[in-house]
């Protein structure tokens, strides 16, 4: 397959629901390398899997956001949210909504489990900003965008630059620049059967 690239609002993987990792191989472990490097080169601190268009439940994190700390450097496969505890706002922003930003609540502690690129089940209780990327992220997993979790008023202050995504989006598609959405779709189908089937 060919590199990976980060996927932009409204594309059809942002809001598709994705499906366990089956198995663990050279393949996957080389995509998990290069959503690793667009995350950095997007200087972003966490990056799902379908936000590069492949429909699987898996995500990275850095909540240091820094490639010189790879000690920080985290892999969620098949991710499940134990427990939350407590509520805190913070603004969040998203590697595929480039400069849109908003205060979304979500839990400051959880407790997640999930598989390492190993294969080992690992379970972790998080605070703070490890807490709310794996939040973010895991929400990606269920096709669901930051911008769903934001108070109306502010969804009201986004929506012109969503609607600018929007047609940016569909001038790349009448061009030929993108596959349309049901190319799109049927790609995405692919790829779930093959690692799935």
């Amino acid at each position: 397959m060919s590199s990976l690239e980060i996927v932009h609002y409204p594309h059809p993987a942002l809001s598709w629901m994705s499906k366990d990792v089956t198995r663990i191989d050279p393949q996957l472990k080389e995509w998990i390398n290069q959503m690793f490097d667009l995350m950095y080169e997007a200087r972003g601190i966490g990056l799902a899997a379908n936000q590069v268009a492949l429909p699987y439940r898996l995500f990275v994190i850095n909540p240091t956001g820094d490639r010189e700390q790879p000690e920080f450097e985290q892999v969620f496969i098949n991710p499940e949210i134990l427990r939350r505890n407590g509520s805190e706002a913070a603004e969040e922003g998203c590697l595929s909504l480039p400069e849109v930003f908003g205060p979304v609540t979500r839990a400051e502690r959880i407790v997640v489990e999930a598989f390492d690129i190993d294969g080992q089940q690992l379970r972790f209780e998080l605070e703070g900003i490890d807490a709310r990327v794996v939040q973010h992220e895991n929400d990606h997993l269920d096709g669901v965008m930051f911008t769903e979790k934001v108070a109306p008023d502010t969804l009201n202050e986004l929506q012109p630059q969503l609607d600018d995504f929007t047609s940016q989006f569909a001038s790349a598609q009448s061009s030929g620049l993108l596959d349309n959405n049901e190319q799109l779709i049927e790609k995405l189908k692919l790829l779930e059967a093959e690692r799935t089937g």
